[in-house]
């Protein structure tokens, strides 16, 4: 096919619930491609030799390679190409931002002048993991490839231990698995996956898939503790101190949320993002049926923010029964660092937007209860640091809007537990953990960092390539430790 017979194709559009429908269930929105489409929009990739594609991944995956596979109809052989460097294909083919990453630099969305004519990276790849799902439950699935052995020259096998169950922490455990290393993951929760469970909704991500990808891990021989709160149960310098481990990868993640200082935040019926998915998400309050979880029946749901787990919020609380729910962001709809897609599937479900709005308080009513909510206009003014225009407030324009419920969604900042317990672990500013750029090792000799916890709050991609780093960096370290034994 010629590269002027591949720019004829159209971008296949990825089927999906319909909106009236989907926002009474918790089932996945994106249905995914048929064998077709993904073939399809495969062959739409130009195969350019530069590979410009690449540079946006953050783990590497040989994008060309597998796009190339998957025209073919090899789906299995794509697969293979993405698990050299992503062990969550179905994952990152669901939630990462491709068209800010590999999508951004893809030649036919150039060409097209049209960034949303860009090859979908993303949806093949989804495409190639859910086939293998799909295979894998009729017995006829390709085995995971095991571990490597240990090697007959080294006196033992180095003993790794993983802090977070989290993209970065998962896909650490992995490489340091395949390189034959001891790897056990020490998990706070009783489920392990992270944000991936805790964070991410149903309908974006299903748990069954996240789990899936945890069994690919205890295939690989990764060993797995729950309800172990590091900082807490147990000092992270232990596992090297005491219970003999040789190094240890931090990846807690993001879990402390952020709130706006306002008068209000107190009354009953304002919750975190964090909390508010949490509950929905990891302990299923949305089943009433077979489910104990308590939640807050929100009538009228208000969520302050613009990025990503605002959508999740918004659409979270349509599904949880509300009757009116409205996202309230102090810029315009230009400015927002939330997905298109997202943006799009929220408003078309009827979460209605406020745009270039904020909460200047929260109003409580009979017994503490929220009532209502001030809001401000504002306008923009100039560029800030993020490159964005600056929200100013216009003098004035308070108004009152009747609501029951807020939740508040304005980002998360690191876990603090673990430096807060760990004496010698330097941190930044923000209390993000201070690492070696080439091999993520922290100021203390034998721990290392990586995801959430070091960058801020960022995307699962993101994560997995500081997870790969710090697997590295963990792998050279004990090559240097076995030639000083010999």
């Amino acid at each position: 096919m010629t590269p002027k017979e591949k720019l004829s194709i159209p971008p296949q559009a990825m089927p999906e619930q319909d909106a009236a429908v989907r926002r009474g269930n918790m089932d996945e929105v994106a249905l995914g491609y048929t064998e077709e489409q993904a073939k399809l929009e495969a062959s739409r990739c130009l195969q350019c030799p530069a590979k410009p594609c690449m540079q946006g991944c953050p783990v590497a995956i040989d994008i060309p390679g597998f796009l190339s596979k998957a025209a073919e109809g090899d789906f299995g052989g794509a697969l293979e190409i993405i698990r050299k460097s992503s062990l969550l294909p179905a994952v990152c083919g669901r939630v990462c931002p491709q068209e800010r990453q590999c999508q951004k630099f893809c030649t036919v969305g150039k060409m097209n002048k049209d960034p949303e004519k860009a090859v979908a990276i993303g949806r093949v790849e989804r495409y190639c993991a859910d086939r293998e799902a799909a295979e894998k439950a009729a017995g006829a699935a390709r085995p995971v490839p095991p571990a490597a052995p240990a090697s007959s020259s080294a006196p033992r096998r180095q003993r790794v231990a993983i802090v977070g169950s989290g993209p970065a922490s998962i896909t650490c455990a992995a490489d340091c698995a395949r390189a034959g290393f001891d790897v056990t993951v020490f998990e706070a929760l009783h489920k392990p996956g992270g944000v991936l469970v805790y964070g991410i909704p149903e309908f974006r991500l299903p748990k069954a898939i996240v789990a899936a990808e945890i069994d690919s891990l205890r295939a690989l021989g990764v060993k797995f503790e729950m309800n172990c709160v590091v900082g807490r149960t147990r000092k992270l310098t232990d596992f090297l101190e005491k219970d003999g481990f040789d190094a240890v990868f931090v990846g807690t993640g993001a879990g402390l949320p952020r709130f706006m200082g306002i008068e209000g935040e107190n009354l009953t019926g304002v919750f975190s993002a964090n909390e508010y998915l949490t509950r929905a998400n990891l302990m299923k309050a949305y089943d009433e049926g077979g489910h104990d979880t308590p939640y807050w029946h929100g009538r009228r749901v208000a969520v302050l923010g613009g990025g990503n787990v605002a959508m999740d919020a918004s659409r979270m609380a349509l599904r949880l029964g509300a009757e009116k729910v409205y996202l309230v962001y102090r810029r315009s709809e230009e400015e927002m660092p939330a997905r298109r897609e997202e943006v799009f599937h929220a408003r078309e479900e009827g979460v209605e937007f406020m745009m270039l709005s904020n909460a200047k308080r929260i109003i409580g009513g009979e017994g503490g209860r929220v009532s209502a909510i001030e809001l401000v206009s504002y306008s923009l003014g100039e560029p800030d640091a993020s490159g964005r225009r600056s929200p100013v407030e216009i003098p004035g324009s308070e108004r009152l809007f009747d609501v029951d419920t807020v939740v508040v969604a304005i980002g998360n900042s690191s876990n603090p537990l673990v430096p807060a317990t760990t004496p010698g672990l330097e941190t930044d500013s923000r209390g993000r953990i201070k690492v070696d750029p080439e091999t993520n090792m922290t100021s203390i000799d034998g721990v290392f960092a990586g995801g959430d916890i070091v960058l801020g709050a960022a995307t699962v991609i993101l994560a997995m390539g500081e997870g790969r780093r710090a697997a590295a960096g963990i792998a050279k370290r004990w090559q240097r430790r076995l030639a000083q034994m010999d």
